[in-house]
Parts: structure tokens; C-alpha cells; sequence
């Protein structure tokens, strides 16, 4: 596939992370990568915003875009109309998308917040976005208590605008994880409705490039183009019986 998007199931839950991790994994296997950020908020002018950061991470190989910055921390909309700036609608974001199709084997596009996080006043969303596109969704989900609340929800409003769902990756797997992460990585697929395709291991952001992308290919199942084996990670990860 030409062009995957990227949402997260809420905030801080590891897109930019994943999207890094899926596009080393794709660079690594000789084809050309380019990330798109439609809307970057709460990054000041001049200071690395989720496009970069990919680069770093990922390596300079991948090509990356930013449609628009807004400096508050805020929904696209609001961080927009605060500014006094215009604000990115779903056709922008699909145009931009496609014209760096032709030139890149894979495109992936990664969101603002969660899936129905609003672009502009006219509530346009990333599912618009994939719908114009006729592109799947790669969820970043949580490891741990409220996730599969969180999950569901987001599979949900996928089907009801009839966008395709890829998989869900766990954006950061916890080092000592809790009893509720143990289990909900059981129970994701349910909640999803489809296989879990990775898991980050927490912290993986703060690696330095080399070994970022020498580690990417392990967390992420072969769908994504890696090697984790979901079915083992799961039985080494379940929780003792009680």
C-alpha cells in the first residue's frame, strides 16, 4: 500500500514514535519514505516538531513535510483560530499526501491527537482524510487501564465512515508493565476488532538514531514489515493465573 495513516486512540500515546518505527522499518528494506505532518501545534517557529523528530530517528533518507504550525498546545482548530491562522482541511492534507505518493513507495501520514481530533471549523478529521484517499488507519494504542474503552471507540467511528483499519501497535510498552497491561494485550484484538501489529518498548523515543533503527524491525510484526511475533510477545507478557 501507497499511503497509511496514523492516529492515536488520544494524546502522548507514541504516533510520532510508531510512524518513526514503520518508516525505518520500510527504509531499511530499500523503499523511499516520506512522513507527513498535516498540523504540528504546540512547537514554536525554528524548534523540531513530530516531522523531524521521525527524521531523527528514522534517518534522513525519509522525506518529511509539515502543512502548518500552530504554537499552543491545542486541537488544530482552535490552535488555528487562536493564532489568527488559517487552518488545514482534510483536502489539503489528502492533496499533499498524493503528490508525495508519486514520488515514495510508502506515505505515511501521521494525526493530532485522536481520530476525530477536529483540523478546521468545518469539522473535518483524519478519518476525512483517509476517506479521501482510500487509505487504512494504523492505530497507536495504550498499554494500560482504559485502552480498550479508547480502542473500541476509535474502531468504531473507523467502521461508521467506512475507513480500513491496518492493526493496532501498542505505542509504548511499559518496562514493568501493570496487571491491566498484561491483560489488555489479550483483549486489544477484541477491542479492535483487529491483530495487534507491535509494541514499542517504552522509552524508544530517547534512543539516538543508530539504534533506533537497529531495534524498529523487532517491534513491529511482518504486516508493518518487522519480525515481532505477536502470539509469543503475548504468551511471554500474560499475566499469571490466579
Amino acid at each position: 500500500m501507497t499511503v497509511i495513516m496514523v492516529s492515536g486512540t488520544g494524546t502522548e500515546i507514541g504516533k510520532t514514535v510508531t510512524t518513526a518505527a514503520v518508516a525505518a522499518v520500510a527504509l531499511a528494506a530499500g523503499r523511499s519514505v516520506a512522513v507527513l505532518k498535516g498540523t504540528q501545534t504546540g512547537v514554536a517557529p525554528g524548534e523540531p516538531g513530530d516531522a523531524q523528530e521521525v527524521a531523527r530517528l528514522a534517518g534522513d533518507a525519509v522525506t518529511t513535510r509539515e502543512l502548518a504550525r500552530f504554537p499552543e498546545p491545542l486541537a488544530p482548530d482552535t490552535a488555528a483560530r487562536r493564532a489568527g491562522m488559517t487552518p488545514v482541511s482534510p483536502q489539503d492534507v489528502a492533496d499533499a499526501a498524493r503528490k508525495l505518493a508519486v514520488e515514495h513507495d510508502l506515505v505515511l501520514v501521521e494525526g493530532a491527537g485522536g481520530l476525530l481530533v477536529r483540523l478546521n471549523d468545518e469539522g473535518g478529521t483524519l478519518a476525512d482524510v483517509a476517506r479521501l484517499l482510500d487509505a487504512p488507519m494504523l492505530v497507536v494504542a495504550a498499554a494500560g487501564l482504559g485502552t480498550l474503552n479508547a480502542t473500541t471507540l476509535t474502531a468504531e467511528a473507523l467502521r461508521a465512515r467506512g475507513v480500513a483499519q491496518l492493526g493496532v501497535v501498542v505505542g509504548s510498552w511499559p518496562a514493568a508493565p501493570d496487571l491491566a497491561s498484561r491483560c489488555n494485550l489479550a483483549d486489544l484484538p477484541g477491542a479492535s476488532g483487529r491483530a495487534l501489529l507491535g509494541a514499542i518498548p517504552e522509552g524508544s523515543g530517547l534512543l539516538d538514531g543508530p539504534a533506533f533503527r537497529a531495534a524498529a524491525g523487532s517491534w513491529l510484526g511482518p504486516e508493518l514489515g518487522g519480525t515481532w511475533d505477536g502470539a509469543s510477545f503475548a504468551v511471554r507478557e500474560a499475566p499469571a493465573p490466579r
